[in-house]
């Protein structure tokens, strides 16, 4: 159970803030940046929400809970040192669950001939935003995992790979099922 009693603790006003296992490192260091980047995402999903109703936000909310778990499991790498916790991390079950929801949602949708625009109605440009972000971090994790001492498990890379995916549907979902997508004309303004 978290329990946030005093919001400024002043621990990082040297510019450094704690990972879960207690280790401090730079707030510039990739690792924060890979998980700053998840909180951004979650954000950006929150304002797609305001857009969203019925199905398209169930999964939506289940996604920003799943992307607190992605969160702590990228602020507590895996180390041979044991926690005096259980460490959470992102598992394949819920890898499995965004591929399901890629699979229902796109079953519906109009083929595509063309790259889509990130346009549309409200709720397909916000989820067109999130899912750009999704892939900043999948970038940043991508890079975190090449550094030396740095892990980060498959699953959490396959989640965020798998989310924009799911965030790419989504968003043409929410363009009257691909049917009002606003598609790439190339070179239409030569």
């Amino acid at each position: 159970m978290v329990r946030l009693t005093k919001i400024y603790t002043r621990t990082g006003d040297a510019g450094t803030t704690a990972l879960g296992s207690g280790e401090r490192r730079l707030k510039s260091d990739l690792r924060i940046d890979s998980y700053g980047t998840v909180d951004e995402l979650n954000s950006a999903i929150g304002i797609a929400r305001l857009h969203a109703d019925g199905d398209l936000d169930a999964v939506l909310a289940r996604v920003q809970n799943d992307l607190f778990d992605l969160g702590a499991d990228l602020a507590t790498p895996e180390t041979d040192k044991p926690l005096p916790y259980e460490r959470l991390a992102i598992v394949q079950s819920q890898v499995d669950a965004l591929e399901r929801e890629i699979d229902r949602l796109n079953a519906d949708l109009e083929p595509l001939n063309s790259f889509v625009l990130p346009a549309g109605t409200p709720l397909s440009a916000h989820l067109h935003l999130a899912r750009t972000i999704a892939r900043r971090a999948e970038r940043l994790m991508v890079d975190l995992v090449q550094r030396e001492g740095e892990r980060v498990s498959d699953a959490a890379l396959k989640y965020v790979n798998r989310l924009s995916d799911l965030l790419f549907v989504m968003a043409r979902h929410a363009n009257d099922g691909g049917r009002a997508d606003v598609l790439w004309v190339p070179g239409k303004n030569r």
